[in-house]
């Protein structure tokens, strides 16, 4: 009886070790599945960055795939001229966005290669070329010929730039009598009273450089070509000191801005090299505004070491209206102190499905397709809705935005438990996810846009320019830049001729004072802009 009780013991002890060693096999055997489904993820993940860094190291920059190349050099001229042999029209064959209440109507067709008529606003310099007096005699019986019409052609002229020196000659009064009390004409007034710059020459600097992105070093070679020796330190310390003296009127433009019932946000990144306490390496930031009804509208650059909350909270203030940003939840504190109605920006939720879409298999159609079809018939609403006041704007999207706005959100909730969330296609759902109570707050107001890009084409210049001259040196700089882009990007976003207004601005600014800076604002100019 001791040996049977012992063997089942004993069977029963390597039962259970057995046990115990199946369980530890399926545990450790799950932990393997589990690691695998991480190191594809990761593997995949990877491999999406990579694809991701070839597209934007060697694909079209553009969201459309419509490679412009304004920004050509060496062969500019070649590929201008093989495009315009190339290009072909489009067909009858192109897609048509079915959300399109209006029947569509024929493409204009543009002539390629065919010369541009000469804008009839420009001066005309006529040039009469008459026949050789003996050739205006017929041949036959020599009688004077006469005329009988003229044949004209024209062509574009460019008067280089001259560089001159207008000299202020103010006369001295005395009685030859007394030899007392001598007078003389006030010294005109001037934006910087201790330079030689005049009004036209520092508009000229400022628009080369913050609208034509031309750096300072490169304009001071072209005046001494033209010969007129300024330093380029000379040209950066009256773009500081220019930028100081209009701060007043920036100022003017922020109390306008708040005023509006809209307003988009933005920021770049910036690099200053002297800085107290911070690093030459260190990123700032430059924070733009843009908000007004058309005609009026204000566009202001802010520069700020920080990315922080607290940046939205002292340029917003006490602002309580509309606020579109993209998903950057730095504007968080803003909106909760001041209650204000947040919304967001599809163009961004759109750029990831864009991605998403580049890492697709070739050839093939995907859930980042659905999306991106989904988002262009949204953006075909808001195109018929676009001349519209916002109530019938607002019930033009009741109608036909949230039934496609409804499809999303189902395909989402369905789609977020079947893709990874590492990858390009999950981080573009989950970003989705996270910002649908923003994307979705324009069903609600007809006058909330679809997307925040106002303020993206308005630092546009500013990030094109920074590719010239890389950084500011100090702070001091990098407000003046700010300064100077605000009226240059607020002109432009008017209708105005940069360079004029800013020539207006530098002249008349000294001779006001501070209650008569309204006055300067762009809509109370009138020269505008040749129609």
């Amino acid at each position: 009886m001791k040996n049977a009780s012992s063997s089942a013991t004993t069977i029963n002890q390597l039962e259970r070790k057995l046990a115990a060693a199946d369980a530890e096999n399926a545990r450790l055997l799950a932990l393997m599945e589990k690691k695998e489904v991480q190191w594809e993820a990761t593997k995949q993940s990877l491999f999406e960055q990579f694809r991701l860094a070839l597209e934007r190291q060697f694909g079209p920059s553009t969201e459309k795939y419509q490679v412009d190349q304004k920004d050509l050099l060496i062969n500019e001229a070649e590929v201008a001229v093989d495009e315009e042999n190339g290009d072909t029209e489009a067909t009858d064959n192109d897609a048509v966005d079915d959300t399109a209440a209006e029947p569509a109507t024929p493409t204009k067709r543009r002539t390629r290669g065919g010369r541009v008529a000469l804008p009839p606003e420009l001066p005309r310099v006529e040039v009469v070329h008459e026949l050789p007096e003996e050739a205006r005699h017929c041949q036959d019986d020599g009688t004077a010929l006469t005329v009988i019409g003229e044949a004209v052609s024209e062509e574009l002229h460019v008067v280089p730039a001259r560089v001159e020196v207008i000299r202020h000659v103010r006369r001295k009064y005395a009685c030859r009598t007394c030899e007392e009390g001598v007078k003389i004409a006030a010294a005109p007034a001037k934006l910087l009273p201790k330079s030689n710059a005049s009004a036209t020459l520092l508009a000229y600097i400022a628009t080369a450089k913050y609208q034509d992105a031309l750096p300072l070093y490169r304009q001071s070679q072209i005046f001494a070509r033209h010969g007129a020796e300024i330093p380029r330190n000379t040209l950066a310390r009256w773009m500081v000191q220019a930028g100081e003296r209009i701060t007043p009127l920036i100022e003017t433009l922020r109390q306008h801005l708040l005023t509006a019932p809209l307003i988009h946000m933005d920021e770049t990144t910036l690099q200053v090299n002297q800085e107290a306490d911070r690093k030459a390496s260190a990123t700032s930031y430059m924070w733009v505004q843009r908000g007004g009804p058309p005609g009026q509208q204000v566009v202001l650059f802010d520069y700020d070491a920080s990315r922080a909350g607290r940046v939205p909270v002292r340029l917003l203030s006490d602002y309580a209206g509309r606020l579109i940003t993209d998903g950057y939840e730095g504007y968080a504190e803003v909106v909760r102190r001041n209650g204000i109605t947040h919304a967001g920006c599809w163009a961004h939720a759109r750029r990831k499905f864009v991605e998403a879409q580049k890492v697709q298999p070739k050839g093939k159609t995907g859930k980042a397709d659905w999306a991106l079809n989904q988002i262009r018939k949204l953006y075909g609403v808001e195109k018929q809705a676009k001349a519209l006041k916002p109530d019938a704007r607002h019930a033009l999207r009741d109608q036909k935005s949230r039934p496609l706005i409804d499809q999303l959100r189902t395909w989402l909730d369905k789609s977020l438990a079947q893709v990874l969330p590492k990858s390009a296609l999950g981080k573009a759902l989950h970003y989705l996810d996270h910002q649908w109570p923003r994307l979705t707050r324009f069903l609600d107001d007809g006058l909330i846009p679809l997307d925040n890009n106002p303020a993206e084409n308005a630092i546009r210049p500013f990030v094109v320019g920074r590719k010239n001259w890389l950084f500011s040196h100090t702070p001091s700089g990098a407000q003046a830049s700010a300064a100077i882009y605000s009226l240059i990007e607020t002109a432009k976003a008017n209708g105005l001729s940069p360079y004029e207004y800013l020539q207006h601005v530098f002249e008349t600014l000294p001779t006001l004072n501070d209650d008569e800076l309204s006055t300067l604002l762009p809509w109370q100019w009138k020269e505008t802009l040749p129609v």
